[in-house]
């Protein structure tokens, strides 16, 4: 793997992470209260399409990355929008 392979990656599996804690929080109290709405539907609806670009490229740690994102910032959205 080059360097910028392996910066890619490390970016991806840490901003990938970064939502499993808010994600765990949110299951576990219901609490939604400090979510907002507007934010994680715009950025569900950005990793999405980062979710498309990266198919369409072949890029595949983008693709995982995103599809990882994408599961966890739906379900934070979904919470939002159940336990509100």
């Amino acid at each position: 793997m080059n360097l910028t392979d392996l910066i890619g990656t490390l970016a991806a599996v840490l901003t990938t992470i970064s939502f499993l804690p808010q994600a765990m929080h949110t299951f576990r109290t219901k609490d939604v209260r400090g979510i907002s709405l507007g934010m994680y539907s715009a950025f569900t609806l950005g990793v999405a399409m980062w979710l498309v670009y990266g198919l369409m490229l072949g890029a595949w740690p983008v693709v995982i990355a995103n599809i990882i994102t994408l599961a966890l910032a739906s379900a934070i959205l979904v919470m939002k929008l159940r336990y509100r």
